[in-house]
């Protein structure tokens, strides 16, 4: 019997490292990796992130660059020389970047062109945290970062004996700099990027306060590489400036940026920076702001490795959508428009496409940020009243990319959940002008093929690109329109979207037992294949957006012939073959390859419309089998390294998918106020709420094998269904699994625990 307890305590002791650690509450920044998911390219994706140095929801964001100016590509683990030191916004990098600058340490020999300039690094000598980074280069010069909400404090640590340059890069598009010798300091403009073309006001005024004195100084430009020594001022394309100082000195170099003006710009340095007299101070400050923004959720009970990855997902959910508001003299939010070109008081926010970031970004905002979710929400409408339509993808203005409405899913998700910091009327009447117009810059600005969907019930193909999935959003969305017309006793627009919000059966084919392309005579696609790629579907083929009907899966269930039917086929997603057939892309897209290298049949986890299919089980009779899907997505694609997401990371969505389901939930119909249950990673996380209250969710038994629900209580009572509701998080208390390595295949299985759907 002694032999027995001592051989117990030895493998408790250890394994102790694997199951039973809680981070330091103070230091969770610190198991941040911001280098997760930079190991990308065109042909793979790993996340498509840059290592963003930066407060939460900051308006700028920095990075240190290593590819060309203008490039998608700003960062790539893979690469090993460095360019410039460069103020971001980024949302991806297939939508590039706006309103940037570099600096960049040189030593010895002027080098001014971005390509000539680069010096070779080692991620060895590379720290990556939210609230810092540093690297030291190859000519010696220690490089250091650390952000403030719209600006940051750098210093540039250079070698004895050698000439010390700073170049200043304006990038892209125009430039202006104006060189202020005896002040050490450096004011202009830069205006680049996309977003910042509709509007001949629209520029990121900046300034740069240096704490050494300038030993020589010039001015240069970036397209023909000339340079004007000893000039203090110029205007133009790619206009920029290089400082010499004396060699062996720690240069510390504040800055911030206004889209208002420098005056602004200047106000906001003094606020953000102005008694930061080191970077050791901003740092601390920093660090403290990431603490206690993390700690708005604890988690106990599992691996180092899971406890990187969830803080390191849980920061990457947190930088989007961006505050695009300032703070005058007075202490009040104020903001330029990009939506009309003016100033305006209040509140704004940018840097989203909601095609992504519908589904589970804002539905975790709405948990823990309550007050900020309510001002963005209010801020959809004043940006329609500005340019007459509803965001869709802000970057910073309306782009109109991807495809939906989705602007109404945040607004109907908002009042569901008692967030109702806007009128409700204006957002429904707002909508319809969506639904009954198409705009002038993108696929979901307005709707195209609006007239076939409200007449044929379904946007046709190939009249139509992208129509089926078209089809199916747009169903969501006039649900949402639908819903907060219903929450709001608003009897016209409730009418109106009642008669469109079942159009996905419209495109449902019951010969094939898919979601197909039909034309407008009613025609099905011909020579169906549901392998293929693109046509009536975005990103995607016939196997994803079989489940794109978030709002009514019991609907979709009936349409394939009952549960059993629908359980056999939502199995077989992760069965079949991964096979591909490119279709109308003419090529491999990156999503294709992301799907193989996942290996998971057609579950295509690395782009957004079959993210949340695994939830569906808990609609159909199966709610184990969302258990045991989704911790081996956690477990199997989501890491905190350089590879850490199956994809694309998308404005904090996919990251903000690993937040939820590591919690046990997941939203899978925003526009109602329920969270769906999965399965929790933790053994026990604790949510700090905005309104004080906490909520605890607790896993006894958990580990990697018992990933199953066998009983749930909620604040001590049984609790059987396979949903919660946000009123229940909020006011606070304790969820308790207790969990098996065996599936209850009799919990949650009852009419009455399934979530919501439209058709019950």
């Amino acid at each position: 019997m002694k032999l027995k307890k001592i051989i117990l305590i030895i493998f408790i002791i250890s394994n102790s490292h694997v199951w039973g650690k809680q981070p330091p509450e103070n230091d969770l920044a610190d198991y941040v990796n911001t280098l997760q998911g930079t190991n990308s390219r065109f042909e793979l994706t790993r996340g498509n992130t840059y290592p963003t140095t930066a407060l939460p929801f900051g308006m700028h964001t920095w990075t240190p660059q290593t590819g060309e100016n203008g490039d998608g590509w700003k960062y790539q683990y893979f690469k090993d020389k460095i360019r410039g030191f460069q103020q971001a916004h980024q949302c991806s990098s297939w939508t590039r970047d706006y309103a940037v600058f570099s600096l960049m340490p040189v030593t010895n020999e002027l080098k001014l062109n971005h390509k000539a300039r680069e010096v070779g690094f080692s991620h060895d000598n590379e720290t990556a945290k939210p609230y810092y980074y540093q690297v030291l280069l190859e000519n010696g010069v220690n490089t250091e970062i650390s952000p403030t909400e719209r600006g940051a404090h750098l210093r540039f640590t250079f070698p004895k004996k050698e000439k010390a340059w700073i170049v200043i890069d304006g990038y892209t598009g125009a430039s202006e700099i104006n060189i202020d010798v005896k002040n050490r300091r450096i004011t202009g403009y830069v205006r680049n990027g996309g977003g910042l073309k509709r509007f001949e006001n629209f520029k990121n005024y900046f300034v740069i306060q240096f704490d050494k004195p300038f030993i020589a100084s010039g001015i240069w430009e970036n397209r023909d590489n000339q340079k004007w020594n000893d000039e203090l001022s110029k205007e133009g394309r790619g206009i920029g400036a290089y400082i010499q100082f004396k060699p062996g000195q720690k240069i510390q170099t504040k800055i911030a940026s206004s889209y208002i003006s420098v005056e602004q710009a200047k106000l906001t340095l003094k606020h953000e920076l102005g008694k930061d007299k080191k970077l050791e101070v901003t740092k601390a400050k920093a660090k403290k702001v990431w603490n206690d923004h993390l700690s708005k959720i604890l988690v106990e009970g599992g691996t180092e490795e899971q406890f990187k990855t969830f803080y390191s997902c849980f920061f990457r959910a947190s930088l989007f959508s961006r505050k695009f508001y300032e703070i005058d003299q007075s202490g009040e939010p104020y903001y330029y428009s990009p939506y009309d070109g003016k100033i305006h008081q209040g509140y704004m926010y940018t840097d989203t496409g909601f095609w992504d970031t519908f589904r589970a970004q804002f539905p975790l905002n709405a948990l823990l940020y309550p007050e900020m979710h309510g001002r963005y929400v209010s801020a959809l409408l004043d940006a329609q009243e500005q340019c007459g339509w509803l965001p869709s993808w802000s970057f910073p203005s309306e782009g109109g990319s991807m495809i939906g409405n989705h602007a109404i899913s945040l607004l109907a998700d908002a009042w569901a959940k008692g967030i109702q910091t806007f009128d409700s009327k204006e957002a429904l009447e707002a909508y319809f002008h969506e639904v009954t117009n198409k705009g002038p810059w993108g696929p979901a600005n307005g709707r195209e093929g609006w007239k076939e969907y409200f007449t044929l019930g379904y946007v046709p193909y190939p009249e139509v690109k992208e129509a089926t999935a078209k089809t199916l959003e747009y169903a969501y969305d006039d649900f949402c329109g639908y819903i907060l017309a219903d929450m709001t006793n608003n009897q016209f627009y409730k009418d109106i979207f009642s008669r469109h919000m079942y159009n996905y059966r419209n495109v449902f084919d019951s010969s094939t037992g898919f979601m197909n392309g039909k034309d407008k005579k009613g025609n099905w696609k011909r020579n169906f294949d549901p392998f293929e790629w693109g046509g009536p579907f975005t990103e995607g083929n016939a196997w994803h957006y079989l489940w794109s009907v978030f709002h009514d899966p019991k609907g979709l269930i009936n349409l394939m012939g009952g549960e059993d039917n629908f359980n056999k086929k939502l199995d077989s997603v992760f069965t079949v073959p991964n096979k591909i057939v490119v279709g109308t892309y003419g090529g491999r897209i990156h999503e294709m390859t992301e799907m193989e290298v996942a290996d998971m049949g057609q579950y295509a986890h690395g782009n957004q419309p079959i993210q949340h299919a695994i939830y569906l089980y808990n609609y159909s009779g199966q709610p184990w089998k969302a258990q045991n899907r989704v911790r081996e997505v956690m477990s199997r694609l989501y890491s905190y390294t350089e590879d850490g997401y199956p994809g694309d990371e998308d404005q904090g969505q996919t990251s903000s998918w690993y937040v939820l389901s590591a919690l046990g939930f997941y939203s899978v119909c925003p526009g109602t106020d329920q969270y769906v249950i999965g399965s929790p990673v933790f053994k026990k996380a604790t949510i700090t709420l905005e309104n004080g209250n906490r909520f605890v969710v607790e896993a006894k038994n958990n580990s990697e094998n018992n990933v199953y629900l066998e009983k749930g209580l909620l604040n001590e009572k049984l609790f059987t269904k396979n949903y919660i509701r946000y009123s229940e998080i909020i006011n606070g208390g304790t969820l308790q699994f207790l969990m098996s390595d065996h599936p209850n295949k009799s919990r949650g299985v009852n009419e009455e625990d399934k979530p919501f759907s439209l058709s019950d």
